[in-house]
């Protein structure tokens, strides 16, 4: 789910001298199309045309999978099998269904992939009409009979079997999956012989790699020209959710967003933006795991999901009171 875009910041702490993260990584690949977002990689040395081909294939094979907006992907043929049926999906799913598992659990029932199936009736759909259903608020939600990810969704491995329509959406957690596995292909410490330096920005979730840290801006979601405070980065994953980017308003004129509590299906109105930070040694794939958690801690709190997983956060609620992780790597400006 799309937050606010948390982009690589070109104002550096007193102690260090001003240095643009161009200057640093200057070469930038683009895949603008990826995800509805666009991609960017910034390296320290270019890539070569065969990585940046194998990039742009693979994302493209990701959207075939896992996109809700395309008819004929597998999540696509999944919505519209009237009697349900068999999927398979390619091993590399693996991370992101067990990841799903893990977020349902830790938030009972809050995170769901499920929950496609509001977002479509609350206007969200493949078509971006943003025109909600009249009945959505009888029908949204588990509480209302929709389908549940453990429940109604049989998995074994990358198989998925189902016995009527499902319409998962698994952007909580997309952009950063994709960024960690795009990542896989780049190389670390322990597996490439030349490792680089990146950042991938996956539409404002970052994955980091860098030998010096980059400063990056805490967006204000009531302002997007503004931040509220900054945050440092030189290895790990820093995603960030709000409802400020993807917001709209239903006929009766109330506000509705992206953001949902999978449980009545409607949108959590109490928080205004959260930020996470994942070190690569608290998880194997940091980014999805941040990129989720900053979905979660609109229904979950943070204690809840401390007790489930490693991570360091920062919250602003809608009342502008502001909230942040003893560790996080960052914070609020204050005046």
């Amino acid at each position: 789910m799309t937050g606010p875009t948390q982009r690589p910041h070109d104002r550096p702490p007193h102690d260090r001298p001003h240095v643009r993260l161009t200057d640093r990584l200057p070469h930038v690949a683009a895949f603008p199309d990826a995800l509805g977002t666009g991609l960017l990689l910034h390296t320290d040395v270019a890539l070569d045309d065969g990585l940046s081909n194998c990039i742009d294939m693979f994302i493209s094979t990701y959207e075939a999978a896992l996109s809700r907006f395309k008819d004929d992907s597998t999540v696509g043929r999944m919505r519209t099998a009237t009697h349900g049926g068999t999927f398979d999906f390619p091993d590399w799913t693996s991370g992101l269904f067990c990841l799903y598992d893990r977020l349902f659990a830790a938030t009972d029932g809050a995170i769901d992939p499920c929950v496609g199936e509001d977002l479509i009736r609350l206007g969200y759909d493949e078509s971006y009409s943003f025109t909600t259903a009249p009945d959505a608020a009888e029908h949204a939600g588990a509480i209302h009979g929709r389908a549940v990810w453990p429940a109604d969704v049989e998995r074994h491995g990358t198989t998925l079997i189902t016995h009527s329509p499902v319409a998962l959406d698994f952007g909580a957690c997309g952009k950063g999956y994709l960024a960690d596995l795009l990542a896989g292909m780049l190389g670390d410490d322990a597996g490439h012989p030349q490792p680089i330096q990146y950042v991938i920005d996956a539409g404002g979730d970052l994955l980091v790699h860098t030998d010096e840290p980059i400063t990056i801006a805490l967006e204000d979601p009531s302002d997007p020209a503004n931040a509220v405070g900054l945050a440092e980065l030189n290895r790990g994953a820093f995603c960030a959710s709000s409802p400020s980017r993807r917001h709209w308003s239903d006929a009766a004129g109330h506000q509705l967003h992206h953001l949902l509590n999978a449980i009545d299906g409607l949108p959590v109105d109490d928080v205004a933006a959260t930020w996470v930070a994942v070190m690569p040694h608290a998880a194997s794939l940091s980014t999805a795991l941040a990129d989720g958690l900053a979905t979660a801690l609109f229904t979950t709190s943070a204690t809840q999901l401390r007790a489930h997983f490693d991570f360091e956060c920062a919250i602003l609620n809608a009342n502008r009171a502001a909230a942040q992780s003893p560790n996080f790597p960052g914070g609020f400006f204050t005046h």
